[in-house]
């Protein structure tokens, strides 16, 4: 019954419309050409957290304190339309736009000429929250960007072991609290260069505290791989 629903949930992916005006489109692609061409644009950034500065370079907060991970990559920031699919896939059952994001996520990474890792680790959910949303979107995001770099995939390595509450209405140091040692490492990835696959990065604490556990576990370089980046709260 659960796969049976996945199917169902994943079949709105072939309906010949764009996912975001109702135009026809060709074959099974999600989105229309004027739709596609109007998805937001990769602004200057941080070279290391992917946050939006007037130029390209490093921001005084990972010069100050490195972060680490060794470098974001952000396919976008956290704006319309990518925000609305995004929403929709977590809390709309729209689990088949995770596909349309994950294929965006590997064009981008394609374009920006990101090393490929030995493995990608999707950021867990706790089994508490997996159960009543029914899939990972970070993991259904990871599937396509696996299959077009041709990486494995690694999603029985991590376990969040707390219920932390939602991060959305926190600010920076509550986030940083919230996700303090709830991650635990079931078996080693065993690689040193591994990446962290999520939708949407705010203030980092959660990849930052993932990457934490496996540099400690013996990752020599840990890269991050978001489908957007947002603009951090206080």
């Amino acid at each position: 019954m659960i796969m049976e629903g996945l199917r169902q949930r994943l079949a709105v992916w072939h309906t010949g419309q764009c996912v975001l005006c109702g135009a026809p489109t060709q074959g099974a692609e999600a989105l229309c050409g004027p739709c596609r061409a109007d998805l937001p644009g990769t602004p200057a950034c941080c070279s290391q957290c992917a946050i939006p500065l007037a130029a390209d370079g490093l921001c005084g907060r990972c010069q100050r304190s490195p972060p680490p991970y060794h470098r974001v990559y952000a396919a976008f920031p956290y704006q319309a339309p990518v925000d609305f699919l995004i929403h929709r896939m977590k809390f709309s059952q729209r689990l088949g736009y995770a596909r349309l994001l994950g294929d965006l996520m590997a064009q981008f990474l394609i374009r920006s000429h990101a090393d490929t890792p030995a493995v990608i680790i999707p950021v867990p959910l706790h089994s508490g929250r997996l159960r009543q949303r029914g899939y990972n979107q970070a993991l259904e995001i990871a599937r396509p960007v696996a299959k077009a770099l041709g990486v494995i995939i690694d999603y029985h390595a991590c376990v969040r072991t707390r219920a932390t509450p939602s991060q959305v209405s926190l600010d920076a140091t509550q986030r940083r609290r919230n996700v303090k040692e709830a991650f635990d490492l079931v078996s080693s990835p065993g690689h040193r260069h591994v990446a962290i696959v999520d939708d949407v990065m705010t203030t980092g604490s959660t990849v930052s505290e993932l990457a934490r556990l496996l540099r400690r576990d013996g990752a020599e370089r840990v890269d991050v791989w978001v489908c957007a980046r947002a603009a951090a709260p206080g």
